[in-house]
């Protein structure tokens, strides 16, 4: 198990807290935006409420979606918070710049990450 050192957990919070702030309010816009197209009141035509619905379909998972990687944004905050940003939560290991890169909510290394997908 190899550990960061306190600066490598700096660095790496001051490089991805702006990138996940900034995800956060994004998530948080469009969540809103979501929520407010769902109190408009809807039309009354049969067509209308079947493209409607197909839309709220869509919407909601959207929605979803955007719930979970809000939580995970969240939760990387939050690691930030306990200096733990940037080690895997499985194996104690750092998480490669490349995959925060890709992933910056990420509790995993590639390796954990792998093994989770495999199970």
């Amino acid at each position: 198990m190899t550990r960061s050192s306190s600066t490598d957990l700096k660095q790496r919070d001051e490089k991805y807290r702006p990138i996940l702030v900034q995800r956060q309010q994004q998530l948080k816009a469009r969540l809103e935006r979501i929520e407010h197209d769902f109190e408009q009141p809807r039309e009354r035509g049969d067509d209308d409420r079947a493209v409607e619905r197909n839309n709220d379909e869509v919407l909601e998972e959207l929605g979803e979606v955007g719930q979970k990687e809000l939580v995970a944004i969240e939760a990387a905050l939050g690691r930030m918070r306990q200096d733990a940003f940037g080690i895997c939560v499985k194996c104690g290991s750092p998480i490669s710049d490349e995959r925060l890169d890709l992933v910056p909510h990420t509790p995993f290394c590639q390796s954990c990450s792998h093994a989770l997908q495999l199970r």
